[in-house]
């Protein structure tokens, strides 16, 4: 049995206009997850995602990388119980 939970990330630094979005959705779907990412106003950018927690903590590694251009400073991350919430993986605008 899997163990599905659900991830939340705000990821700090300069991760708006390096691809950043792209990046995350392509590894989100490479992964099997289900969810979403976007640009927030703050220059941040949020990522909500469903799917098995091992899945998703190989989400998070990347998520920390980034692509190339990108400079992760922090990543606040939350755990929370996975709903069944979303029906695919999408960039949010």
């Amino acid at each position: 049995m899997s163990d599905l939970a659900r991830l939340k990330a705000i990821v700090h630094g300069r991760v708006q206009g390096v691809y950043y979005r792209a990046f995350t959705f392509r590894i989100a779907k490479s992964l099997s997850l289900k969810g979403w990412v976007k640009n927030s106003l703050s220059g941040d950018v949020e990522v909500q995602a469903e799917g098995d927690r091992e899945d998703l903590e190989a989400l998070l590694k990347q998520l920390k990388m980034g692509p190339e251009g990108a400079s992760v400073s922090k990543i606040d991350v939350t755990w929370v119980d996975y709903a069944g919430d979303f029906s695919g993986f999408n960039v949010r605008y």
